[in-house]
């Protein structure tokens, strides 16, 4: 009897002794799945931030060696957040460029980074990224339509440092032809910063075409102009980039007329210094820092991303170079 009493006491306890130990490994698996599945799991919001960060820029022209240098200076300020760029050249084409625009907000890029074709008429594109949410700077020349911010040379001081030399070196008196160009802020601010420069002074322009930002037109327009003012009326040409002083320089040495004249640009473009080292017609350039410029616009839109607040317009200062100073001049 005791013997059976003694079984089933025993029995019971073990019995007990089994159920607590699955209770316990029960509750210790409860405790640690949710664990691991935190670990595991990644917060909505830093699922959104581990997206990848793709930067959209459209330059004018990148036949340019401006727009190679920034497309360059764009890809260099990406890799240091990890970005992707896709870079697409507009080639003097409004409605090209405003396609582009339009297909950066279909890929649903992070951000995009407009150099404008044409200042008014890349507005509706400019609508249409805002709309999206999509943040929007505009390098090297402003953009209608709300963009966030505007990054550029003080292209004022541009053309007001060329006007000042050539003020100077033709001791306030002479004869001026100027190459005009696209319809962007950044050439009519160049324009009116040299015609501020020679205000007052015995300079006149005597001569003015748009050589739209190009050499091969500038060089077409040089010698319309070079035809239609004889031998020793032009003094000096401002043109309102290094592309087009250069077209101008071959102008006027195929038509014997390299000697009677100087060549002022803006820009410190490769091909300017190459024309400032042989010391001819090509006599100086306001240069510009299109690498910087970029940095400072991708910075900018992350920026903008971040929610901080950024300043409506930021010039990059910019600098005369010529024959004389050249040599110390880093450029792109």
């Amino acid at each position: 009897m005791k013997k059976g009493l003694m079984f089933i006491v025993l029995s019971i306890f073990l019995v007990a002794l089994s159920a607590c130990s699955t209770n316990t490994s029960q509750t210790a698996a409860e405790t640690k799945a949710p664990e691991a599945t935190k670990a595991n799991e990644k917060p909505a919001d830093a699922a959104k931030n581990d997206k990848k960060v793709v930067i959209g820029l459209t330059v004018q022209n990148l036949s340019n060696p401006f727009f190679v240098a920034m497309s360059k200076g764009a890809a260099d300020a990406a890799k240091k957040h990890n970005a992707e760029v896709i870079t697409v050249s507009a080639d003097g084409d409004l409605a090209k460029q405003t396609s582009q625009i339009e297909d950066f907000i279909t890929k649903k890029v992070s951000m995009i980074l407009v150099n404008a074709v044409d200042s008014k008429g890349v507005a509706g594109a400019v609508t249409q990224a805002k709309a999206a949410g999509i943040p929007i700077i505009a390098v090297d020349v402003g953009a209608d339509g709300g963009v966030n911010s505007v990054v550029t040379s003080d292209n004022f001081l541009a053309g007001k440092l060329a006007g000042e030399y050539v003020v100077k070196r033709l001791n306030g008196k002479g004869n001026v032809a100027v190459l005009d160009g696209p319809p962007v802020s950044a050439v009519t601010d160049r324009i009116a910063g040299f015609e501020e420069a020679i205000k007052g002074s015995g300079i006149k322009v005597v001569a003015k075409q748009n050589g739209n930002g190009n050499r091969e037109t500038s060089l077409t327009m040089m010698e319309n102009m070079l035809q239609a003012n004889g031998k020793g009326t032009i003094d000096a040409v401002f043109a309102i980039n290094d592309p087009s002083g250069v077209g101008a320089k071959i102008a006027a040495e195929q038509a014997g007329r390299d000697k009677e004249l100087f060549i002022v640009g803006v820009d410190g473009a490769p091909d300017a210094v190459t024309a400032l080292n042989e010391k001819k017609s090509f006599a100086a350039s306001s240069a510009q820092h299109p690498f910087d410029m970029i940095q400072k616009a991708v910075e900018v839109g992350f920026s903008i991303m971040k929610g901080e607040k950024v300043e409506s317009l930021i010039k990059v200062p910019v600098d005369l170079i010529t024959q004389e100073n050249v040599a110390s001049y880093k450029g792109w």
